[in-house]
């Protein structure tokens, strides 16, 4: 297509339409210059591909698909190869169903466990969100089908999520809830954004133009299409002079008319609609349907499906090497709860896929080489304790040489469009378990949920095994990971609290309808609780291993742009096993606030049995780097850091200490520059000595702080604490004359 040519032979109605969706999945097709309608579906973790009469809303008029892994599982894999071969798998299947975007990934942060969307996010870290998010769009992109990259941003909460504002500094918007669309832009260049429903800072996301036209586009050179999210458009001539460019679903006649309208009045600028326009054709041209219908094959897509599964899987708790449970070895197993029967797989919204194969962890078991007894213990519809199911499963508990019991939250607790308000598990599930760790001691408790959980009777269960919503594969790759199948590998890409309270933003989370502050800055997740020295549940980076790891031989190549980070990682245990080493820098250097440790980069590797494999990380400026709000700008600090190489935030395996010199531009001297400042720098003190100190050595000067010296010499005011502690223009009062303090100060501009 001739972009330019296209662009001036529409005409201003044809313009409008192109601007809005069409039956609720579409673009606007323009018959008479042969541009084509394009079709987007949800959704990040399978296709969910409508009928185009059917409601927005109705998830059961769509395709059956795999039904993969929701992203809080996937982003335990912390495997980007992994979640590169999960975007082409749904590219392929994307591509077969002619559907031309797909709506995914979503990448906010999990600030809050109780955020009722965190099942379809990755972590409350920007960094493994960034990495993981960019490996899915990369590869859902190489099989010619585009990605929205949503919701951009800060969307943190269900709750008023139309209207409320997430309100939180320039710094903490930064470091924290930009940092991960930042990264995917860069490096994955998605076909589009989509902006989400909330406000940050009182304008709403879809109208704020430094958001999407100053930071999206110009600082980081998008060039895609901006669209909306369903509903999301509450003044569209204001939304699209803040650069969207496609309002979805769309009002249908209504939307076309409020362009025209707009660009007919002067409200709407011709040329601010054809940017949008222009943006919108690329779209159409780069992302073109495949012409006809295609196939794929299922089984190996569910096959894959749960590999996926397989990796993320992570081992909470293992006591005593309680799993795996090998079929030669296990005994008498008890299968206790309903959700092995019938599995929490998927997140509930719009992500709802109809699985192609949904195999239930009761199924699979038949396949497993266990054999165990099934008891119900519960109703996952209901809260209430049955006293019936409980007593014919402690019963079978008593004489059991161990006790699996799935637990996990109904649909109707963890979904899109409402926020939870607690982290407990249903009242008879929590019961039931605190039951079972009475009489066996053997208890595993399999978890099925969206987000973190609080744990009230960790202390007396022998194993704890999180799938979180682990796609159709779930009763396949549950089974893999008890058995010892598969070696678990998944590690938490979020913090379990010991309890609600415990986090910063518990007492403000959701209580204003109009407002969430972010009053906890960049001090969320792992960043506080390790800053705080709270103890947790689960650390950020927690899993555990059916074998062991050493780390060793850890050496830092550093320069000015960054540094290069060595180390081996041995497996000391029986087994092979994928370890998830995690480099985590502290910053000593600036005077600015800062989080304890922050992780910097990762990795995930296979190692054989006694063998030893080499690891290589990569430090750039940036990670080193922290948003100054007085500058505008990141800002790297020469100084002291600290490298920290272990398997989860509280767990160190390795570090040392590192100091940069980032080469900066010295900050000026001003009269408001300290004495501390300048004894620090050799270079300042040289030339405080030569125009202040000598100049007043030689003259009648008593009572001036400067002139009394030590037995070497050296101005006993310079070794004073409190004297250090003053600024330049506070040393005139003190009896220096102002000639000298400013001559100091401008030779020290000049030779600097």
């Amino acid at each position: 297509m001739d972009i330019e040519r296209t662009l001036a032979a529409l005409t201003l109605p044809e313009k409008a339409a192109l601007l809005s969706g069409k039956n609720n999945w579409y673009t606007a097709a323009i018959n008479r210059l042969d541009i084509p309608a394009l079709m987007m579906t949800d959704g990040p973790s399978g296709l969910r591909k409508q009928d185009s009469s059917a409601g927005a809303n109705d998830i059961n008029a769509a395709v059956t698909a795999i039904t993969y892994p929701s992203a809080a599982l996937n982003a335990s894999t912390w495997n980007q190869p992994l979640l590169r071969q999960l975007g082409e798998h749904l590219g392929e299947e994307a591509r077969a169903e002619q559907v031309s975007l797909l709506l995914g990934p979503g990448v906010n942060l999990k600030r809050s466990p109780l955020g009722g969307r965190n099942f379809e996010y990755f972590s409350e870290d920007p960094l493994v969100a960034g990495k993981l998010g960019s490996a899915y769009v990369q590869g859902v992109q190489s099989k010619h089908v585009g990605v929205s990259v949503k919701h951009f941003a800060a969307n943190n909460r269900e709750n008023q999520r139309f209207t409320a504002s997430s309100d939180m500094s320039q710094r903490t918007l930064r470091e924290l809830y930009l940092r991960t669309f930042e990264i995917i832009i860069k490096a994955a260049l998605p076909a589009t954004v989509m902006t989400s429903y909330n406000k940050i800072n009182g304008t709403l996301n879809s109208q704020n133009s430094r958001l999407l036209r100053r930071i999206l586009r110009d600082e980081w050179g998008f060039h895609g299409a901006v669209m909306s999210d369903w509903g999301a458009v509450a003044d569209h001539p204001a939304a699209l002079r803040a650069g969207l460019d496609l309002e979805m679903p769309g009002k249908g006649q209504a939307s076309v008319d409020e362009i025209i309208r707009a660009v007919e009045t002067g409200e709407l600028d011709e040329g601010t609609l054809n940017k949008s326009v222009r943006h919108l054709l690329h779209v159409v041209d780069n992302w073109l349907p495949a012409p006809k219908p295609g196939k794929y094959d299922h089984a190996a897509h569910h096959q894959f499906a749960r590999k996926l599964a397989d990796d993320g899987i992570v081992l909470l708790k293992n006591h005593q090497q309680e799993l795996p449970l090998t079929p030669d070895h296990a005994g008498k197993v008890v299968v206790i709860g309903e959700l092995a029967d019938h599995p929490r797989y998927q997140g509930a919204g719009s992500s709802h896929v109809n699985p192609s194969d949904l195999v239930t962890p009761l199924a699979a078991l038949k396949k497993s080489g266990l054999s165990a007894d099934y008891y119900p213990g519960y109703r996952i519809d209901q809260s209430e304790t049955d006293d019936s199911l409980v007593q014919t499963a402690l019963k079978a508990a008593k004489t059991a040489d161990h006790v699996i019991i799935f637990a996990g939250y109904p649909a109707s607790a963890e979904s899109e469009g409402f926020d939870k308000s607690s982290l407990m598990l249903p009242e008879n599930q929590t019961d039931l378990i605190g039951s079972l760790s009475k009489v066996n001691a053997h208890t595993t408790v399999v978890l099925q949920n969206g987000s973190a959980v609080e744990m009230p009777w960790i202390q007396n269960i022998a194993a704890v095994v999180e799938t979180y919503l682990a796609g159709e594969g779930v009763g396949e790759a549950t089974w893999d990971i008890i058995t010892g199948a598969v070696n678990p590998s998944g590690h938490l890409a979020e913090t379990f609290p010991l309890k609600l309270t415990d986090t910063p933003m518990s007492p403000t989370f959701g209580q204003d309808p109009h407002h969430e502050y972010y009053s906890e800055g960049i001090f969320m997740g792992y960043r506080y609780y390790d800053t705080h020295e709270m103890h947790v549940l689960f650390p950020f980076g927690h899993g555990l291993s059916y074998t062991s790891f050493e780390y060793t031989n850890l050496a830092i190549d550093q320069s000015e742009r960054g540094a290069t980070v060595t180390f081996d990682v041995t497996n000391t245990g029986d087994c092979a096993g994928q370890a998830v080493p995690q480099l985590y820098v502290a910053n000593h250097a600036s005077h600015a606030p800062m989080p304890t440790k922050e992780l910097r980069a990762f990795t995930k590797i296979m190692v054989e049995p006694g063998k030893t494999e080499p690891v290589t990380l990569k430090l750039e400026r940036r990670d080193f780097s922290w948003w100054c709000e007085r500058n505008h700008r990141w800002q790297a600090d020469s100084g002291d850091y600290e490298i920290m190489i272990g398997e989860s935030s509280r767990d160190m395996r390795l570090q040392t200490k590192l100091t940069m010199d980032f080469k900066n531009s010295p900050a000026p001297v001003t009269s408001e520059t300290y004495l501390s400042t300048i004894i620090q720098d050799p270079e300042l003190l040289k030339i405080f000595k030569e125009t202040i100190i000598t100049p007043q050595a030689n003259g009648d000067n008593s009572g001036n702080p400067f002139v009394d010296t030590d037995e070497n010499g050296e101005s006993l005011a310079l070794k004073d604490r409190m004297f250090l502690n003053m600024p330049l223009r506070a040393v005139i009062a003190l009896g220096t004359p102002s000639k000298l303090i400013n001559n100091f100060i401008f030779v020290a501009n000049q030779r600097r």
